[in-house]
């Protein structure tokens, strides 16, 4: 665990255990200079220490980079999340970080974790404020049911690369991916190809997003009428404008990106992009919109719910939408324009934005020299 620490953080990392059902956790809560940690938690059974803290270090920049007043933080379950123990291994993980939740990590939804899942945490530790991404019906904000992250991907791509008659290829139909497909198309744009896990369909005429959204699931993809069906992993070297992935991280390695046919990548997803295979786009004179900057709506949502968390009110998902809108495209506009001005890779510009909003932090409260 030395080895992830640098003058960033992590601030604090704990590791809980349980025998009864076999789960292993751990919390990294990485920079609080700019207000308490906050991100989501996972559940995968090959999660990593070393997993958990890149991610949130993510949210560090996350944050920063969205200006809103959270530091980095992220958690994650190394348990099955198909298991029948599932809901055992979530109390068990919560209980164990009693201390940390909800006075220094307040758990929010990622891979493997449901609504249902943040409202028997919250039933756990019998507190409204242990959790967010609540079901509506307990006064949650559904980051799912409204499709914030993948709403504000579209946003941010509008707001530097006008969409209207564009090309888009979604890696990944999960919560972002489909949120994001139906965005772009009410933007304008024409979604040409489309992965889930169980494969891929393109069609160069633009695929009927209304009738592929329709099914439920990953099926939505075998399912789907018309076009072609691909394997899984080939929608990537479609030819597009636009390229978003998705899914997973570390998806796009420089070989990868030497072979992309796009004008533009979005990363929805975190991390999906290798450093050298940012190097190789921009050589190719391919910006790369990244993630800390264009998935961030959920982070917004996510503030609204941090403040929701002990009101008897409903949070406005109106309100949301616009604040995601105006922020989101803001941002784009600005790491793209501070990229071009300055000659470095959007990723480089946004980095440095986040790292100079957490620096003056420090400062601030005495943690690093004036």
């Amino acid at each position: 665990m030395f080895e992830l620490m640098d003058e960033w953080g992590p601030e604090k990392v704990v590791c809980v255990s349980d025998s009864r059902t076999g789960m292993r956790g751990v919390l990294v809560i990485d920079n609080t200079a700019r207000g308490m940690g906050k991100g989501g938690t996972r559940m995968s059974p090959s999660l990593s220490v070393a997993e958990v803290a890149r991610l949130a270090r993510v949210m560090t920049w996350k944050w920063a980079g969205v200006d809103l007043f959270f530091g980095g933080a992220k958690a994650g379950i190394r348990f099955d999340p198909s298991s029948p123990d599932k809901e055992a291994a979530l109390r068990a993980f919560v209980r164990l970080l009693s201390n940390e939740i909800p006075s220094e990590y307040v758990v929010g939804l990622d891979m493997g974790l449901t609504e249902r899942d943040a409202a028997i945490v919250q039933d756990e530790l019998r507190s409204r404020g242990a959790a967010v991404g609540t079901p509506a019906e307990l006064g949650g904000v559904p980051y799912d049911q409204l499709g914030v992250t993948g709403f504000g991907v579209a946003e941010a791509t509008d707001a530097v690369f006008p969409l209207s008659g564009r090309r888009v290829v979604i890696q990944g139909l999960g919560a972002v991916g489909r949120a994001a497909a139906r965005r772009f198309a009410e933007l304008g744009a024409v979604v040409v190809a489309v992965s889930s896990a169980l494969g891929a369909v393109h069609d160069p005429a633009g695929l009927d997003v209304d009738r592929l959204l329709a099914v439920p699931d990953d099926s939505a993809v075998p399912a789907y009428s018309g076009g072609t069906q691909l394997a899984l992993g080939a929608e990537l070297l479609v030819p597009t404008d636009v390229l978003a992935p998705c899914a997973l991280q570390d998806v796009i390695d420089a070989s990868l990106a030497s072979r992309l046919s796009c004008s533009f990548v979005v990363e929805g997803a975190n991390m999906p992009t290798s450093l050298e295979a940012q190097q190789v786009l921009a050589a190719r004179g391919i910006p790369v919109l990244p993630d800390f900057i264009a998935n961030a709506g959920g982070v917004v949502a996510a503030a609204y719910a941090m403040d929701a968390r002990l009101s008897p009110f409903r949070p406005d998902p109106a309100a949301i939408y616009a604040t995601i809108s105006t922020k989101l495209r803001a941002n784009a506009q600005t790491v793209i324009s501070a990229a071009s001005s300055a000659g470095t890779t959007p990723h480089q510009a946004a980095r440095s934005l986040a790292e100079s909003r957490v620096r003056t932090a420090m400062q601030l409260r005495g943690r690093l020299p004036l």
